[in-house]
């Protein structure tokens, strides 16, 4: 007998749709809020780990991350046939800080460049992948998210 069974009933069919984001625990409730209530995506794959996709830019402070989240993404695009990627950035990354070491003023230009690189890579896994990027700003307590245009 299970410890905790959740009352919520499982669903057996996928929707085709995942997001890429930081595991930074502060930001949850507001990733699920614009994936579910904003996009539109009640159950989504998840992809959660330090700095989200930016180990998915050719930074060279993340090469080890960057091989297991590159074969992690193509396993959830290719396997669960996904037709629908969210990539999620926030403002103060601690990985932006700490793992590669940029000066605050040059992470939220360099997250939408990492953005917009991850969101090609993904098309090489399949071109007709759709991907939306996504920048996340705290403005007065919210969290308000900017669709990164590419």
């Amino acid at each position: 007998m299970p410890s905790y069974a959740s009352p919520t009933q499982f669903a057996t069919e996928r929707i085709r749709a995942a997001a890429v984001y930081c595991s930074d625990g502060r930001f949850g409730e507001q990733f699920d809020d614009l994936l579910q209530l904003h996009l539109r995506l009640p159950r989504y794959d998840r992809l959660a780990l330090p700095g989200g996709s930016a180990c998915l830019a050719g930074h060279p402070g993340a090469n080890r991350e960057e091989e297991t989240a590159s074969a992690h993404l193509e396993f959830l695009i290719t396997t669960h046939k996904l037709e629908h990627l969210v990539l999620i950035a926030h403002q103060h990354c601690a990985f932006y800080v700490e793992r590669l070491k940029m000066p605050e003023s040059e992470i939220e230009a360099q997250q939408v460049e990492d953005l917009k690189q991850v969101i090609a890579r993904a098309h090489r896994f399949d071109q007709d992948l759709r991907v939306d990027g996504y920048l996340a700003r705290l403005i007065d307590h919210k969290v308000v998210f900017e669709r990164i245009k590419t």
